[in-house]
């Protein structure tokens, strides 16, 4: 029985179809109290004073919590640099200032949504407002206004790599191209805004219903802040309406628990529940990071690359979230998929008063490679050479060194993925090397039209990188007498919507050899399963694949023992990884890769700048499909959600105020923006160390959109777009600049 690479039915299909699925917001309680935000609404100050008692006296009012109300007033995901709520009566330093917008200064519960809102609104705050910072550049000046005083710098973290010597190796390059590339902020923009509800369960545990990423850090992060031991905190994850990453850090999750904590403490025994507003979602939770990437590379007549250098300025925002981990990916990546004997690399993120930013799908992947593609693809240029010839005479292989000095992992595919795509494309293979397709630039019924075409690629970390703790834990147990019945799988793991869910399912009955309709899945709730890990990544299908896998083993190995109920447990450790050498940059990264390559075909109307990508290709090594139309499914999402950040998607901050905090002004994607065809590459070289195969791959198709189109751009119109997104706006401007540089 082959329950791998069938398209079956989604273990949750039938339910959010039929509308019987709920998710956070969907949740009702008895007798429910509800719960609103007073967010700072301002960029930077120290909360001199907070007056509730207006907002305490509005009939249907039970409590308004400040500050002072939270045991531990600190969370964050690698460093707790964040208060839970702004004010004074913290017992951490600094926690009465505010850093950006979307601070939590006061939480107001009340018997109805409006009654809170009112309420909220009747806080008497005094601010004394402090210097804006909202440019890393400035930020890391030594007289900057310090955002956090006790950490003496507005840097939050650096990184350094040091391969062989540049500067001797630029000087016997051929070629070299030197340029400066910005990308920007993008809104995740999941379906389902910030919700939950917050109660005491029949245990007396603290338990929250929300949506996020990693059940087990959220009850950690939750525990630290109220002071509580872990088992006295519970969180269970119902559907969760989109990630992206946007929920890998605190939103309501922390809040939601004190509120039901403080009032079961005044003899209040009542569930709260929160919903945000689109505007509040928009401030409130984390953003990809801006970067700004200066970039010069050598290259030889022939073709090989002798030399890249490096400099990455991020902004973190005002806090860290996950920004040395999104900048440690970034690093690595900015070199792309290539071996290069020398390089220099030199990586700041950076404290500013702007929303912070952290998870978001490609984790510094997407910034990094637009500078290493757009560079590869200028370097092609000034060697009069075809790009996809340029990347095959550098790309790595089996045995090549990173450049970080050790090998890249073995189930090395870059080679045969850029093939798929760029044969598909229309480039074709010569004797001589590859050729690009021939394109007719000029619509010669409307010459203000201009096509062309693009190429890129790129690789992907599968799990945590740079010696992050690495495990997944899995339970199988099999019920049944003479022959297996039913199987149950415990799983922390968290499906956002990417079809995880219906995955381990997979994994179980594939290793257990019994129909999918066996098995019964009891998943996301920290009283019930062990810590999975994150759903970020691209690590749930290879984490959850081995440790299912395992769990399955040892509970079919019980079962042939005459165990009834047979069960195994299991927990999956991975190669170990290490972090940069602080003055080398040398480290073992990753223990596992995907590797990806993109086309894009473009039109550009040179009257208005519109541009309108009609085919995307895109071919990803997924080791395995363990469900190939979710696969293809994962690849759709991922390169309309890239085009969105590419040409669209366009966050304005304007003194650390966001401008664009609705749906209306924030423009994604819609169906009439999807290209006219994406074609979906699905490649299957199986990773060694994968289960039955498999890789990740939720994060790759996204990797390489960005200088693709870019580079589809450049052939349609002459121009090179070092920053996007591509707004009318911003193509028409650089059309003008290309003019007035042609009449000079």
């Amino acid at each position: 029985m082959t329950i791998l690479g069938q398209s079956v039915q989604r273990v949750d299909a039938v339910g959010k179809v039929t509308g019987k699925t709920l998710y956070p917001g969907d949740l009702n309680f008895p007798d429910q109290l509800y719960m609103k935000v007073y967010f700072a609404k301002r960029p930077h100050a120290r909360i001199v004073s907070i007056d509730t008692s207006a907002a305490e006296k509005v009939p249907g009012v039970v409590a308004v919590f400040t500050a002072k109300d939270v045991p531990v007033n600190e969370y964050g995901l690698g460093i707790y640099d964040q208060p839970v709520l702004c004010g004074p009566g913290s017992s951490k330093p600094y926690a009465d200032r505010v850093r950006f917008i979307g601070d939590q200064v006061a939480l107001v519960i009340a018997e109805s949504e409006e009654i809170a809102a009112y309420a909220r609104d009747l806080i008497h705050v005094v601010y004394e407002d402090l210097p804006v910072v909202d440019n890393p550049l400035n930020a890391m000046h030594e007289d900057a206004v310090l955002l956090h005083p006790d950490r003496g710098s507005n840097v939050l973290t650096r990184y350094r790599i040091r391969k062989g010597d540049v500067e001797k190796a630029f000087a016997s390059a051929d070629v070299i191209v030197e340029d400066e590339y910005v990308t920007p902020v993008q809104e995740h923009a999941f379906l389902q805004p910030e919700a939950g509800v917050g109660l005491i369960d029949e245990e007396g545990r603290v338990t929250v219903y929300v949506a996020g990423q990693w059940a087990h850090k959220d009850q950690e992060q939750i525990a630290h802040a109220l002071g509580l031991p872990l088992e006295q905190v519970r969180v269970v994850y119902p559907a969760i309406g989109g990630a992206f990453g946007g929920r890998e850090d605190m939103s309501v999750q922390i809040i939601l628990a004190l509120a039901a904590w403080r009032l079961y403490q005044r003899g209040i025994h009542r569930p709260v529940k929160i919903v945000w507003s689109r505007e509040e979602s928009i401030i409130g939770h984390h953003k990809r990071h801006p970067y700004r990437i200066r970039a010069r590379w050598g290259a030889t007549r022939e073709g090989k690359l002798v030399a890249a250098e490096m400099e990455l300025i991020a902004d973190s925002g005002a806090y860290a979230y996950t920004s040395p981990k999104v900048l440690g990916n970034a690093t690595l990546m900015c070199t792309g998929p290539y071996e290069i004997p020398n390089v220099k690399v030199d990586s700041y993120a950076v404290y500013t008063n702007n929303i912070p930013n952290g998870a978001f799908r490609g984790f510094g992947g997407p910034q990094a490679t637009f500078a290493a593609e757009m560079q590869m693809n200028k370097l092609a240029e000034k060697l009069g050479m075809d790009p996809v010839e340029l990347r095959m005479r550098n790309i790595l292989r089996e045995g090549s060194i990173l450049s970080v000095g050790t090998p890249v992992p073995k189930g090395v595919s870059i080679e045969e993925v850029l093939t798929k795509c760029a044969l598909k494309a229309g480039w074709q293979k010569t004797d001589t090397g590859w050729r690009a397709p021939e394109i007719q630039t000029v619509d010669a019924q409307f010459p203000h039209i201009r096509r062309g075409i693009g190429i890129a690629c790129a690789f992907k970390n599968v799990g945590f990188s740079f010696g992050a703790p690495e495990q997944c834990w899995a339970t199988v147990e099999l019920i049944g007498k003479a022959e297996i019945e039913k199987v149950r799988v415990y799983h922390a793991g968290a499906d956002c919507g990417q079809g995880a869910h219906t995955v381990f399912a997979q994994f179980a009955a594939e290793t257990l050899g019994v129909p999918l309709e066996k098995i019964e899945l009891i998943v996301s709730d920290t009283a019930t399963t062990l810590n999975s890990g994150s759903a970020s990544a691209s690590r749930m299908t290879f984490m959850a694949g081995n440790a299912i896998k395992g769990a399955a083993e040892i509970a079919l190995e019980n079962w042939k023992n005459e165990e009834r109920p047979a069960k195994g447990t299991y927990q999956y450790r991975p190669p170990r990884t290490t972090p940069y050498d602080p003055e080398t940059g040398k480290s073992e990264p990753n223990f596992a890769y995907g590797y990806v390559a993109e086309a894009a075909e473009v039109e550009v109307d040179t009257e208005t700048g519109q541009i309108e990508v009609k085919r995307l290709i895109c071919a990803d090594d997924v080791g395995k499909a363990v469900n190939p139309q979710q696969v293809v499914g994962q690849i759709e999402g991922a390169v309309v959600q890239a085009l969105g950040y590419t040409i669209m998607e366009n966050f304005v901050q304007k003194n650390a105020v966001p401008l664009t905090t609705t749906l209306s002004t924030y423009l994604i994607p819609t169906i009439l923006d999807v290209p006219e065809k994406i074609d979906s590459i699905v490649v299957e070289h199986p990773d060694p160390i994968g289960p039955y195969g498999a890789r990740g791959m939720g994060e790759m198709p996204y990797m390489a959109v960005a200088p693709a189109i870019c580079s589809a751009v450049k052939m349609a119109t002459g121009v090179w777009m070092d920053e996007f997104p591509l707004t009318p706006e911003r193509v028409l401007r650089a059309l003008g600049e290309l003019e007035e540089e042609s009449e000079a």
